[in-house]
């Protein structure tokens, strides 16, 4: 059912805006974290932190991790369950989850207990962002497809213009939870908007989860899911880590932190509306370059994080590489996903997560050994170039022509 020629282009933007105000929020508690590892670790893990200020941080890196976790769990898992629901109403299910798990992390006392609420407030993320696609890309019509995912990851990539640093400051000087508490607010905001303007939309009543689980015999789906989850793992593993980087490898005082998370959320922005249009008229190209250039930057990254204002331009620059190649791996995706759209889109967010777990993982761990601030750019240098190599298997291997 296509919606672009039923709705009016008012109604069209309230409901496309609706969506992308739970993506805001959505990338405010991905990323929000981030720049306030410090602030976390001293708070919930006060006997590792005066011990061991950089083991103490690389164990508060696991929340990250934790968040990961629970969107790859939960991409498959629920976009499979609701295929056959009316996606407007399971949207409106997604976002009111959110609101409460991430409600909880502003008030749950320990370290464990806020990773258990990191691990479920990343479980509606992925079906929240590949069902908010598929409305989309119904809503702005036929041959815009990577558009419409960019639309929704708009929401996204603006957190991390102003979401994002904001949540920052605020973590920064009221307490890292007030942070959350201004996440949880967005989600319940989302949660009405979508109440209230995002049309009925049907779901698809002759999927199962069985059916939808096909998908994963399809060797280009792995492929693909490869190069989001080690290629993507690249970005992570330096985002994870910035305000240390900023900090201590650059001098930079604390307030920089914010300024470099906006410099990265500015380059996201252009990426992803950039990687919208090229997407769609030359994926393999858009892939392969974007993979290659965001291993180059890396490299540079590491050897130049020494002065601020480097280290800013090379911020945003991987912040503009890595969001030009997200709509496209989406696209990817579904290309090669067969008649399994809505688990398709959702798991490129588990991809691209698996990514985020990895490279905070390898981030924490190479700082957690002592080999610098700078370790974590190398080792995602590395992933990148893995991700590249991945691309060029799966576009060699292929057989079936597919859509590029």
């Amino acid at each position: 059912m296509n919606h672009s020629s039923t709705l009016s282009r008012g109604a069209a933007t309230k409901a496309l805006l609706s969506l992308a105000i739970g993506s805001f929020g959505i990338g405010m508690t991905e990323f929000v974290a981030m720049g306030l590892l410090p602030d976390i670790a001293r708070d919930l893990l006060p006997d590792l932190w005066a011990a061991s200020p950089e083991e103490a941080i690389g164990r508060a890196g696991l929340l990250i991790s934790l968040y990961a976790l629970g969107v790859v769990i939960g991409a498959p898992t629920i976009a499979g369950l609701v295929a056959r629901f009316p996606r407007h109403r399971v949207m409106i299910g997604l976002a009111l989850a959110l609101t409460v798990f991430n409600a909880l992390t502003v008030v749950l006392p320990s370290f464990g207990l806020v990773g258990a609420s990191r691990l479920l407030a990343g479980l509606p993320h992925g079906a929240y962002f590949g069902i908010g696609a598929l409305v989309a890309a119904d809503v702005l019509g036929p041959g815009r497809r990577a558009q419409g995912a960019a639309f929704i990851l708009t929401g996204l990539t603006i957190a991390n213009v102003v979401g994002v640093p904001l949540g920052t400051f605020l973590g920064q000087s009221f307490g890292w939870r007030t942070a959350f508490l201004v996440v949880a607010v967005v989600f319940a905001l989302a949660t009405l908007c979508i109440a209230l303007f995002v049309p009925e939309h049907p779901g698809d009543p002759g999927r199962s989860m069985l059916g939808e689980f096909g998908v994963f015999r399809v060797g280009q789906v792995w492929l693909t899911l490869g190069i989001g989850a080690i290629g993507f793992g690249g970005f992570f593993a330096v985002y994870s880590y910035v305000s240390p980087l900023v900090t201590e490898v650059a001098g930079a005082p604390e307030w920089a932190v914010p300024i470099v998370l906006v410099l990265v959320g500015i380059g996201m922005t252009v990426g992803n509306l950039v990687g919208g249009y090229v997407a769609d008229r030359d994926l393999r190209r858009t892939l392969v370059i974007g993979m290659a250039v965001l291993a180059g930057i890396l490299v540079l990254l590491a050897v130049l994080s020494f002065h601020i204002v480097l280290l800013g331009l090379l911020a945003l620059g991987v912040g503009a590489v890595s969001s030009l190649l997200s709509p496209a791996i989406q696209t990817r995706l579904m290309d090669v996903a067969g008649d399994n759209q809505s688990i398709a889109a959702a798991l490129n967010h588990s991809a691209l997560n698996i990514g985020n777990s990895l490279g905070a993982f390898l981030g924490g761990t190479v700082i957690a050994l002592g080999w610098g601030y700078t370790a974590p750019a190398w080792i995602g240098a590395l992933l990148a170039a893995i991700g590249l190599g991945i691309t060029m298997l799966a576009y060699r291997v292929q057989r079936a022509p597919v859509p590029a």
